[in-house]
């Protein structure tokens, strides 16, 4: 076995094969940012360097310098993880070129299967079926073969994954706008702007086959479903695939090997199908999507009903050139369920969110995969997933059941979450009754997005805690003597859609009485526990400068507001064009002076690894535009104003 590999990424998947590395006893170099000197896993591995910098193209996208550091460390492989190189044919060529071992598959098979049309290709001569769409080099006439296709239909980059340069198309007036978009995106993740065009299957399921091979012999360790997907990305995903005979099983498997051995695929890769569920799961009905040339995210689903360890599986193969296992005594036991959860803000259409991770609480009895810490800032400059939570269960109900109390027992403070939103998604009937597809989320946004209306007796709580009486040695300065009257404090809050003023009367000792709109509740913390109302209640307050969460079974968002401030709730600032999150301005579609229409793009915001369009809220004139292509924008930092044109403009 290797004595000392270099990671060469960070974050998660750094973590993940560090932990295997130190149980198989291998030491470990890391690669690190400026951005990551105090990261998890710049302090887990055995040896850090630093790639100075903050964007990732100067740091975990600089071929040359980690591959100069594996040399001067002695390192005798380099594991690519995923994202960032480990899909990058000439950083492995340059690798295997080096003398060090790339772990992962051949050069060759990265840039057959990088390249979408060339990877359909080569399936329709294997005999894999494929989407009837465009996948030939020549990109002239683009809007032409789209018409002929049909729509709705897919633009896809050709060198692209995890839904970057890819945009969904359901009219041809949109076309061109989103060509441009995908294309951009492509060429800034990929270096490469071609794109294929592939018709939109209505009802479609996204299940993938996990498959290892040993540049002889390729296996599949069975299937996963991956079709819970916001903006192309999957945040749910589980193994076995529910609903999948043994039939539809070998079928998929069997295609996913002769895509892999078309390649003499060697090492950890999965093979991506879109599964047509319009008239029900047949093994007739699937469709070749692309083969992802390294360890996917979701591995951890697959691991924990084989009950096997992928990484140790991907070190063993790249040293010895041997599959660890034969593909009959490979068996399914049990089920897997696992969900991403993300710094983003859910009801503003899933924008990531940045800031620092000030408190963590994590679950009992599942797999957590994180390469955050408390402390830890979450970057504008890289993915904003914060951790993966694993459930795993004799059965689909039963892990479900699991997953969905794990994810109410984690609270992360210090930016917005996709937890509450992933707990609705569960709940689901569609989803625990298996007839869901990639649509559920689409076709349920409004239920599963908007945001959680707090009760009073959450607003009760939440005055507690502003006037820092959940803190129990903060009580005995407002319990005092106060001229033969209980004190009483008024507190004025809002969420993002609301403003709130409770009134909070201190009875002594730590009892008080709240009144909310026409409720009075009555808080008490007794046994060791808070009671509202004379019931027992759980109730975590945390507070961030003038933000602040309350955790009374599910997380809630609130701001402090002063008592003297005049209300904006009435304010129309429709005018304002304002960046949504911190970023880059990668494209201005408009100038001053120009007349745009209410839903008109006017920007791109770059962020997070995505391209994020702006449009405008209202329809008028430019009347100024204050940034320019390149420049970088904070949250809520202004980027041009729009005027109401007059009749005779």
């Amino acid at each position: 076995m290797f004595s000392k590999i270099l990671i060469a990424n960070r974050g998660e998947i750094a973590c993940r094969v560090i932990s295997t590395c130190k149980r198989l006893g291998i030491k470990t170099v890391a690669i690190y940012s400026d951005i990551d000197r105090a990261s998890r896993h710049t302090l887990m591995a055995d040896e850090s360097y630093l790639i100075p910098g903050e964007d990732p193209n100067i740091s975990y996208l600089s071929s040359h310098e980690i591959i100069t550091i594996a040399k001067q460390t002695n390192s005798e492989a380099i594991h690519p993880g995923y994202g960032f190189l480990s899909e990058n044919a000439e950083f492995a060529k340059i690798v295997e070129e080096s003398g060090i071992v790339f772990i992962g598959p051949s050069s060759d098979a990265i840039a057959t299967m990088g390249l979408k049309d060339r990877a359909k290709s080569l399936m329709e001569k294997v005999g894999v079926p494929v989407v009837p769409g465009y996948h030939a080099k020549e990109q002239n006439n683009l809007e032409e073969i789209a018409t002929n296709i049909g729509f709705p239909l897919i633009i896809k980059a050709i060198a692209g994954g995890g839904g970057r340069g890819m945009r969904l198309v359901d009219k041809p007036d949109e076309f061109q706008n989103l060509l441009s978009e995908a294309k951009s995106e492509a060429l800034k993740f990929f270096g490469n702007d071609r794109v294929i065009i592939e018709k939109y299957i209505q009802k479609p399921r996204h299940i993938e086959v996990q498959v290892f091979g040993d540049g002889n012999r390729v296996i599949a360790l069975f299937e996963r479903d991956c079709s819970l997907q916001r903006r192309h990305q999957k945040i749910i995903e589980e193994a076995p695939a529910p609903g999948i005979s043994s039939v539809m099983r070998k079928a998929l498997c069997d295609a996913a090997i002769k895509t892999a051995e078309a390649v003499s695929y060697k090492g950890a890769g999965t093979v991506e199908f879109i599964v047509d569920t319009s008239s029900g799961l047949s093994e007739n009905k699937f469709y070749f999507l692309e083969m992802n040339t390294r360890l996917q995210v979701e591995h951890s689903v697959t691991e924990a009903i084989l009950k096997l360890d992928l990484v140790e599986w991907q070190l063993r193969v790249a040293f010895s050139g041997e599959l660890p296992l034969r593909q009959d005594e490979l068996k399914i036991q049990g089920h897997a369920i696992e969900a991403r959860i993300y710094a983003e803000d859910v009801q503003s259409g899933f924008l990531p969110d940045s800031g620092t991770i000030e408190k963590i609480v994590y679950p009992e009895n599942v797999r957590i995969d994180t390469g955050i810490s408390e402390g830890d800032k979450i970057s504008t400059y890289y993915d904003p997933m914060i951790l993966k939570i694993t459930a795993f269960a004799d059965n689909r109900p039963l892990v479900i059941e699991a997953l969905k109390r794990a994810l109410l027992e984690t609270h992360i403070m210090g930016v917005k979450t996709n937890l509450d939103f992933l707990n609705r998604l569960l709940n689901l009937s569609e989803f625990s009754n298996e007839s869901f597809d990639t649509g559920l989320i689409g076709s349920n946004i409004k239920k599963l997005a908007s945001l959680r209306t707090p009760t009073t007796e959450v607003l009760a709580l939440a005055s507690i805690g502003i006037l820092g009486l959940s803190n129990l040695n903060n009580t005995s300065f407002l319990t005092g003597f106060t001229l033969w009257k209980n004190l009483r404090k008024f507190v004025k809050f809002s969420n993002s859609q609301k403003e709130f003023l409770t009134e909070v009367e201190c009875l002594g000792g730590t009892r008080f009485l709240v009144k909310v709109e026409k409720n009075i509740h009555e808080i008490n913390y007794e046994n060791n526990g808070w009671t509202i109302d004379g019931k027992n209640t759980e109730f975590l307050y945390w507070q961030s400068k003038s933000d602040f969460s309350i955790i009374s079974k599910f997380k809630y968002d609130f701001q402090i507001k002063d008592l003297l401030t005049v209300s904006s709730e009435n304010s129309d600032n429709n005018h304002l064009v304002i960046a949504p999150m911190p970023g880059q301005i990668s494209e201005i579609y408009v100038n001053e002076g120009d007349l745009v229409l209410k839903g008109d793009r006017l920007v791109v915001l770059e962020s997070m690894k995505m391209e994020h369009a702006i449009s405008a809220n209202m329809s008028g004139k430019i009347e100024s535009i204050l940034v320019s292509k390149g420049q970088k924008v904070d949250n809520r930092e202004l980027i041009l104003r729009i005027y109401l044109k007059s009749d005779d403009e």
